[in-house]
Parts: structure tokens; sequence; C-alpha cells
């Protein structure tokens, strides 16, 4: 028998919580389906699926032999052009497929990025509440992490003076995500702007996670102006996710917007990560970006008509109070005071048939909220919830 002791796995790794979404609706396989079927709250996913075209484009583009093989690292030319045309067109400014890396997912895209800008021991600061993947990402490479507070009483929108009090010299990234996931708070274009002038006085670098932006409610307005600044290279790194809009987180396809030069940089960990995104979806979405803009902007005001329902519904819940709604989401505070989140996310699940995320997965002090992800069901379902919840007792 040998004296060596057994080798151990990664202690990071282990000591990281099981993925939140199977161990949320692992609670709800106890409903007994009495108030009918379960209404699903818990995972960003669209309630919709993709157009017919999208689906013949990625059918085409899956059976074709040209996409069998390994592709460019940084993406298909095609969709680097088409996305950089895009986004120009968005955020009226000059953006070019040179500031373009295409990625297997917004997820992706985070890491990627990080890796870039930090190594262990570094310092990133997110937003808390905080979107639990990038804690996760950055505790398994062993950086650091601070808070930036965002409060309830501003409808968890960040004050810009407040971070001007959190962020010091030794933080090398602040990651933000608006839309924000978990709370749906929408970041107006002046609070990033200032957001943008307190990391550059700091110097650090300001990686903007704009998922959901395609479910602002305007769609003609800019976002934000930040690539019209001058040193925007310098400061900024722009992460999208083409999941939601098109219907495709199976297809796992994202994209980050850098300086051509960080771009080179982050070509290299994309070589050792995936080598590079999956060639039939971009070839998919290469070809769908400009005609199915009218389809997106339709279901642009679903998700709307959705969250105008949710408002609605909660406003008729006793005790509960929707704090922010916007994009997928609505952080919610429950009724239950000194009752832990899991616990009421729980028993909704289990009582109720209705699934949530519980508020301290997204960080601390947010044990009396529940995060509400109502782009998975539609406005009529969402109305059943006031009844459904009526049934909750602690």
């Amino acid at each position: 028998m040998s004296d060596n002791a057994a080798p151990r796995i990664n202690p990071v790794v282990s000591a990281l919580s099981l993925p939140p979404i199977p161990a949320v609706k692992a609670w709800a396989q106890a409903y007994d389906g009495a108030l009918g079927p379960l209404i699903d709250l818990s995972q960003a996913v669209p309630g919709y699926p993709p157009h017919d075209e999208m689906l013949r484009f990625s059918g085409e583009a899956a059976s074709s032999k040209a996409f069998a093989n390994y592709g460019p690292i940084e993406g298909l030319p095609a969709l680097r052009e088409a996305y950089a045309a895009h986004v120009s067109q968005l955020y009226k400014a000059k953006l070019d497929a040179a500031q373009v890396q295409i990625t297997a997912g917004c997820n992706q895209a985070f890491i990627a990025a990080v890796m870039a800008l930090a190594g262990a021991g570094d310092t990133v600061m997110l937003s808390n509440p905080l979107y639990f993947n990038h804690e996760t990402s950055l505790a398994m490479l062993g950086i650091k992490l601070e808070l930036m507070p965002c409060r309830a009483q501003n409808g968890f929108v960040p004050d810009p003076q407040e971070l001007k009090q959190v962020l010091h010299a030794g933080i090398k990234v602040l990651a933000l995500v608006t839309p924000n996931n978990p709370t749906g708070a929408v970041y107006s274009p002046d609070v990033l702007k200032q957001i943008y002038e307190i990391c550059r006085a700091n110097g650090t670098w300001l990686i903007l996670d704009e998922t959901y932006r395609d479910f602002l409610e305007d769609a003609d307005a800019v976002p934000h102006h930040l690539f019209d600044e001058a040193d925007w290279n310098d400061y900024l790194i722009q992460l999208y996710s083409f999941s939601k809009s098109f219907c495709i987180p199976g297809h796992r396809l994202g994209a980050i917007i850098a300086a051509e030069a960080v771009i080179s940089e982050i070509a290299k960990i994309m070589d050792n990560l995936q080598i590079c995104a999956p060639l039939p979806p971009q070839a998919a979405i290469a070809q769908a970006i400009e005609p199915l803009t009218e389809w997106r902007n339709e279901n642009r005001r679903e998700i709307a008509h959705r969250a105008q329902a949710l408002r609605s519904a909660i406003a008729q819940m006793e005790g509960w109070e929707a704090i922010s709604v916007g994009a997928y989401f609505a952080f919610v505070r429950h009724p239950f005071k000194g009752v832990e989140s899991a616990a009421v996310s729980e028993k909704l699940a289990k009582t109720c048939g209705i699934i949530t995320i519980p508020g301290a997965y997204f960080g601390e002090g947010q044990q009396d909220f529940l995060r509400f992800a109502f782009a998975n069901v539609n406005a009529e379902t969402i109305t059943m919830l006031p009844e459904r919840v009526a049934a909750l007792q602690f």
C-alpha cells in the first residue's frame, strides 16, 4: 500500500457551491401539481422559439462541410464584420471587425476578457447584487473580489459617488451587467458615462456585459455613448450574447468588443479554451443579424409586455414588492421578515409550483429578495402568480 496521500481535487473549485439552476429546479420535483403546471421563473431563457429563417440558416450551416473544420480563433470574418456593422449602427459609433472576438457564449466572453486583464492575486470589482457565474469564474482563477454596493432604494442602479468611495488603485477591473442580471436594473447613459470616467481616473478597466441590451424597451435609444470616448480602447471591453435575442442558448455564441490589441491577447486565451466558437451558428447569425431585426424588435415588445404583466401581478401580491424590473428580470422583495431567501424560494417551488432563485445566491445582504426571470413565461401565465403565492405560508 502506498504511503502517498491520495491526490486532491482543486480546493478552489471544490469550495464552490453546485450550479444554482439545477438546485432550484430540483425543489420543484416535490410539487404535487395541485395549483396547476409549474411556472419556471428560474433561468434566463427565451420563452419562444427561434425564427424559421434562423433555423434554416443554422441547418444549412450545420450540414455544410465548410463548417466542420476549425475556424479562425477570433471568429468567422463574415460574423465579425456583420456584428461590427450592427454595433456601429446601434451605438452611432465607428467599430471595426478587428475589434470583435466571437466566443462560445457570454460566460466564456467574460472569463476570456478577465483573463486578459487580471491574474491570480489581482482584484476585480463586481456589483452587489452580482451575477453568480462572474463570481465563481473569478474564484476559480484565484482573482480577488470586491463589491460595489447597489442599493434597493436606488432601484439597484449604482451610485457613481459611492463608486468613487470604494474604487481604489488596487482594483484592475470593474465588471458590470446592464440591463442587470439579477435585478433587471438598467443603467442610464449618464450613469455609465460617470462610471467610465471614474474608472479612467482610477486606471481601472470597465467590462460591460450587455447580454440583455436587445430587451431595452426603446429600440431606437443608444444604450450608452462610451464608444464616443476618444480613449475607450484603453479602458472599455463590451460583452454580448446572441443566445437571448436569437433564441439559441444551446448553440453557445457570444461576442467581445475591445481594442484590436486586446483582441490579440484574448485570442491567445481562446486558443486554449476552445480554439474557436462553433462555426455553424456563427455562419447562421452572420446571415440573420439584419434580416431578423424586426422579428427581434417584436420580441423586445413581447418581453416588455411580460414585464408589465409581472409588475401588475406583484402589485396584487400582498407584502411583495418589485424593486426593479427590466429586460428578463425582476428583483422582488418577499414579505417574510427574518426568513432566508432560500427557504422562501424552496417553499414557493414545493408548495406553489413557482421556481425562482434566492436573492442570497447573488451576493451579500440579499436575503429579503428573490429573482424572477420572467422571459420564459407568457403574460397569461404571469397573471396566475397572485393566486398561487397566496397559498404560501410560514
